[in-house]
């Protein structure tokens, strides 16, 4: 039974991580002001059930995050944003 809730977990957070990027693209094309909040008003519990289900899945073990990244990681990536080369 876990292998299957650790799909439907899985399946849910691919899903919900989908419906985010969607309000993404549509929030910053939408003219009507009430529309743009209702949109936002609808991303922000959007992300809180992705926040939600994502404890859920940490907790359960279902997701292991990567392991942090060092200093001198952090540095070249932010080294990579600030050169003229990009």
């Amino acid at each position: 039974m876990e292998i299957q809730e650790k799909i439907m977990v899985a399946d849910t957070l691919a899903g919900i991580n989908g419906e985010l990027i969607r309000y993404a693209q549509m929030i910053p094309q939408t003219e009507n002001t009430e529309l743009k909040a209702c949109l936002k008003q609808l991303r922000n519990a959007c992300e809180q059930s992705q926040e939600e289900l994502y404890q859920i899945a940490r907790d359960k073990s279902y997701y292991v995050p990567a392991s942090k990244a060092t200093s001198e990681e952090v540095a070249h990536v932010k080294s990579l944003f600030t050169s003229e080369t990009l």
